[in-house]
């Protein structure tokens, strides 16, 4: 009997640890839009992406200046046209990653969502890359909505 329920009791925690959490997406035809990465002469695009399977169940709230633009989750990837200038980017986890980056007009930036380990959940951090590896990676991803 013991057994029994210390096997069901593991099942169910393996099954909430590797499902799939799940978050509004684009349609094809705008994350194929996206994925042209084109410019914007008076705007900069800011890409955020996990492009990781680790922490699948897990969705990670992202803000851009102090707003919601949505949660992570794997393979998945948020995009903003923003002005010109300093931009704060926190990725609301255990703990609270930040970056700020200073967007100039007519170039695209690629922001990194790396999931690490917690102690009680998913921690993170957050890493401007390269244009090249950046879109590579946006590449294997879905626009969230």
């Amino acid at each position: 009997m013991v057994k029994k329920f210390m096997l069901a009791a593991t099942l169910a925690l393996v099954a909430m640890m590797t499902g799939c959490a799940s978050v509004p997406m684009a349609t094809a035809d705008l994350d194929n839009q996206a994925k042209q990465f084109t410019t914007v002469p008076n705007k900069a695009k800011i890409y955020i992406y996990r492009n990781e399977n680790m922490g699948a169940a897990v969705k990670m709230p992202l803000l851009l200046n102090g707003m919601s633009v949505g949660d992570t989750v794997a393979k998945s990837y948020v995009l903003r046209e923003v002005e010109p200038g300093e931009h704060t980017i926190v990725s609301k986890t255990e703990n609270d990653a930040e970056l700020t980056l200073i967007a100039e007009p007519g170039v695209n930036y690629f922001v990194w969502q790396e999931v690490k380990m917690g102690a009680f959940s998913a921690r993170s951090k957050l890493h401007l890359v390269a244009e090249a590896e950046g879109k590579k990676a946006v590449l294997g991803c879905k626009l969230i909505k």
